[in-house]
Order: C-alpha cells, then structure tokens, then sequence
C-alpha cells in the first residue's frame, strides 16, 4: 500500500447509520448528518424521482413496521437485498470506469465530473449502504489531485471492489470479517446490543489516550482512544453529535474505571462505553513500543480489516527530527516513522517538539499508510512496563480546541 493517497484518517465510512449512536442536539431522532448520506435515506439523490419515492416507501416501511426479532429479520433482509443491489451497480459503474481507462479521468476534475461521482454515490444512499457512499464520494475527489493521481484512483477502486466482493459473498467469509465487511458498508450495530451481554463486558481502568474531533456533514464524530491498565487492550469510543461537540467527559489523560464492550469485527477495536465505576482520576504515562512495534501492530490489524487507514500506536522514547519539509519520529534503536504530512499534522510538531525539547517523550497516535498522526504526548521517554517516576507524567493533547495551530 503507497505511503501517498486520498484517504482520510481513520474509520472513513463509518458515518451514523440509521441505528449508530447519536449524542447531544441530535440524540432520540435521527443525526442531521444522516440526510447527506450518512446512512438514513433522505438526503443527496433522493430530492425526487424514483430515489424520492424509494426513500419514501422506506420511511412508510419503518413508520409501520411491526416490533418483534421476526420483523427486525424481515427488515434486515430487505436491507441485505438493497445494498446487494447497490453493490452489483457499483461492481458495473467500476468495470466502465477501467474499461475507458484512467487518462480520460483529468478532465472530469471539475464539478460536472464530480455530479457523476455524486450521483453514484446517491444511489449507494439509496440502497442503504452510507459506507460504499463515502468511499464513491471520494473516488470523485482523486483525479486531478497531484502527482501520481492514477496510482491512488486504482487503489481506491481496489479497495472499493473488494468491499463490493466481499459483501456480496459475505456468507462464505469467517464471522469476525463479515462483521467487518457489513459495518464497512455501513450497517452499524446498536450500543445497547453490544453491552447486553454481560459475558462480553470488559472491566478495566481505562487511561483516556487521546481525542479527535472531525466535521462529517452536518454531524460531528468524536473519537476518544482508551487504554486499559490491566488488559493491556486498546478501544475506540466513536460517538455522533448534530452541531458542535460538548464537552468532553473523558479527559484526556484521566483514568476511569468503567465497562466496556467491543463491537463485532475483526481487529477488535471500536467499543462500546458502559457503567461507570467512579468518576475519572489522574491517569499515567502509557507503556509504548518502538518504531516496529507500531509497524507490526498496523501490519496485524490489516490482515483482518484491508480497509483500514490507521491503527493506534504508542510510541515509548522517541525524538521528534525535522526532515526537510517534514518531520519524523525516531526510537533509541535508529529506527524512524514518517510523520503524516498534512498541514494540521505539521502544525501539531511544533507543538510537540517543544514539549520534547530534543529529548525523548511518549507519543499516542495512528500509524497507517501516509504515516504516524500524532493526537498526544507525554514528556519524558517512559517505558514498556508504564511504570518508573516518571508514570505520572501529565498528558499534552495535540488535537484540542484551544491547542495553538491544532486541529479539533
């Protein structure tokens, strides 16, 4: 996978669904990002005509759909049906697409070229498949887009075939990729599904790594990364909210004891928060690897999930190096991991290298394909038990709001 491309970073695809989890303005109907094609049919492409009506007659179907497991099934099916088709038709707007070549793809750069894209992208709204809709979305935004265009385009498409393959023949798959493969789609499972079962609650003090704030829409997605002390595992607590984003109740740096459970799919990563145990409290310094550790962790979790852009990573002992226009990360063994080099990752460096001061810290972030995105850091280099006296090392987020140059 090249280390250039037009993706962005993690969990691209996982826009709210009609059942993912809303919070705040939007919470108890549906997310207002849901009409731009975050999974709940009524927003582009289905303004009118037959997307209209289809959309309609899928609202009357929810509005007088019968409770019960047997009519959730029957819906889920009709559902199944839907994408599948949108599937299929995406499978054949592929196959042209190569079959007239890349070279002719420049000049439908602008907006005409891009109504094309969106309109496909509608369509996959109108199956209900708001995951195949974002990735369609971006397609669009590749060509013309700088050196070595046609190499990221193929890639998309790639991956996006993939995704096509895999759900249209999601029953041959092993259960943990087929989880994998209907969220990518975008068929979202409820929280309070996941933390019913009580045998798969995970109890644990967990230190909050770090938090990201993105616009997607009209919907603002909060992700917060946990780290639990006993288990040593790692969770995304991924939440929805219509308009801007209330304040954090995790702090960065804290430490709860809370329960949490893990969403189907393969690399187990996205959770689900549950009981509170206390109220959080001053957390420590993580244990972190080195430079291969993190490349190792991110080679892993894409044997089980392809589509991923990034896997989180703790950097334990490294130096921020500034590297012609960009910079990197380099651990005490020489080894040294390109930063990611969009403009509000470089913003953050500065950020971080002073808190370095050119000696080693500890930093949380993703390593994935365009490099490291570092989200918070710790001064002083730490350890691999976390342990030392050092352990209560404050935490400096890169990614707050009132952080100078950051980004939310």
């Amino acid at each position: 996978m090249s280390t250039g491309g037009s993706r962005r970073p993690a969990e691209r695809g996982q826009a709210p669904a009609p059942d993912a989890e809303c919070t705040g303005a939007g919470a108890g109907r549906p997310c207002a990002g849901g009409a731009g094609g975050a999974g709940e049919p009524g927003g582009t492409g289905e303004s009118g005509g037959a997307g209209g009506r289809d959309a309609a007659a899928r609202a009357g179907e929810r509005a007088e759909a019968p409770a019960g497991p047997e009519a959730a099934r029957r819906r889920a099916e009709r559902r199944a049906e839907r994408i599948s088709a949108g599937a299929t038709e995406l499978e054949q707007r592929l196959a042209d697409l190569l079959r007239a070549g890349l070279a002719d793809m420049e000049g439908s750069a602008g907006e005409a070229g891009r109504g094309v894209w969106e309109e496909t992208a509608a369509r996959m709204v109108d199956a209900q498949a708001p995951g195949l809709a974002a990735r369609v979305r971006e397609l669009g935004t590749v060509p013309g887009s700088g050196p070595g265009w046609p190499s990221r385009l193929l890639e998309e498409c790639a991956l996006l075939h993939l995704l096509d393959r895999g759900f249209l023949n999601i029953g041959g798959l092993p259960e943990p990729l087929a989880a994998t493969v209907r969220t990518r789609v975008g068929i979202t499972t409820e929280a309070a599904g996941v933390l019913a079962d009580r045998d798969a609650l995970v109890r644990d003090h967990w230190l909050v790594l770090g938090r990201h704030d993105t616009e997607e829409g009209r919907v603002t997605a909060r992700r917060v990364w946990l780290h639990g002390r006993r288990t040593g595992r790692t969770a995304l607590v991924l939440s929805f909210t219509a308009g801007p984003p209330p304040e954090p109740s995790l702090p960065v740096g804290a430490s709860v004891a809370a329960d949490l459970a893990y969403y189907p799919g393969a690399p187990a990563l996205r959770a689900a928060l549950g009981e509170r145990h206390a109220e959080p409290g001053p957390g420590g310094r993580p244990p972190g690897g080195g430079v291969h550790d993190a490349l190792a962790s991110y080679g892993a979790a894409l044997c089980g999930d392809p589509w991923l852009e990034g896997w989180p990573a703790i950097l334990a002992g490294v130096v921020p190096v500034p590297v012609g226009e960009g910079w990197q990360l380099a651990d005490e063994s020489g080894f040294a991991l390109p930063v990611a080099g969009t403009a509000g990752v470089r913003s953050r460096m500065w950020r971080l290298a002073a808190v370095s001061g050119g000696e080693p810290v500890t930093v949380f972030g993703e390593c994935g394909h365009r490099g490291f995105t570092p989200y918070t850091v710790w001064p002083g280099p730490g350890a691999a038990s976390g342990t030392g006296p050092s352990a209560r090392a404050p935490a400096v987020p890169l990614t707050s709001a009132d952080t100078p140059g950051g980004a939310r």
